[in-house]
């Protein structure tokens, strides 16, 4: 029997102006269907994926924010959101979308998917992934 691969998503860009992180997204989803180890990363301009509020109309583009909320439901239960890169962008914790996923160990408690990480605790869950994959 072969060991799971850890598959981690790094997100680098704002959520428009391109296609990658709606891609991005969409392969996740792809790959937790498939149950893979699951998790993403989100720095630079990428923090502004998670923000509440978005708006996209000007951009022409569609909001596929919401889309986050459905995580927990493929077992992606693991964001994190470097530090450093909020504090960067003038954001905080409370600024970003209130993701959680449902334990069933614990009674179905709802619990954070969000994890605000430093950049040295970043670099280390890095070198636990197997995959990693940029958008």
């Amino acid at each position: 029997m072969s060991e799971t691969k850890k598959f981690m998503y790094i997100n680098r860009r704002p959520p428009c102006g391109t296609v990658y992180p709606l891609e991005g997204l969409e392969v996740v989803l792809i790959g937790a269907a498939f149950e893979q180890e699951v998790c993403m990363v989100f720095i630079s301009d990428g923090v502004f994926q998670l923000k509440q509020g978005q708006d996209t109309i000007d951009s022409g583009m569609k909001n596929f924010s919401p889309t986050y909320r459905a995580l927990g439901d493929y077992e992606v239960t693991r964001l994190y959101v470097e530090r450093e890169s909020l504090e960067e962008r003038g954001l905080t914790e409370a600024d970003l979308m209130p993701l959680t996923w449902e334990d069933e160990d614990d009674d179905w408690a709802e619990k954070p998917s969000i994890q605000i990480v430093s950049r040295t605790q970043l670099s280390d869950l890095l070198e636990e992934q197997d995959v990693v994959f940029n958008f």
